[in-house]
């Protein structure tokens, strides 16, 4: 918690992550990008599909925008799934 007993903003605990983990925050653009991802993920499946999906791109060493392109491929129907 922030010292005032409020929770941090996003920007601050992803910054606080970041260190914990060794490597640098994400930038507003990378965190936009990440967002559009999940958004898109959760809208065309269940929630829970939007920070998997995230872990996926990243395990894939998936930029987020193209990530968030082939999220859009999949799309919310069959075609393209097992």
């Amino acid at each position: 918690m922030d010292p005032d007993g409020a929770r941090p903003t996003a920007t601050r605990w992803l910054g606080a992550f970041a260190r914990e983990l060794g490597v640098a925050a994400p930038s507003d653009e990378q965190v936009e990008a990440l967002l559009a991802l999940a958004g898109t993920a959760a809208h065309a499946s269940e929630r829970t599909a939007a920070p998997v999906a995230c872990w996926l791109a990243a395990l894939a060493g998936v930029s987020p925008a193209d990530a968030t392109l082939a999220a859009a491929r999949v799309g919310t129907g069959p075609a393209g799934m097992p």
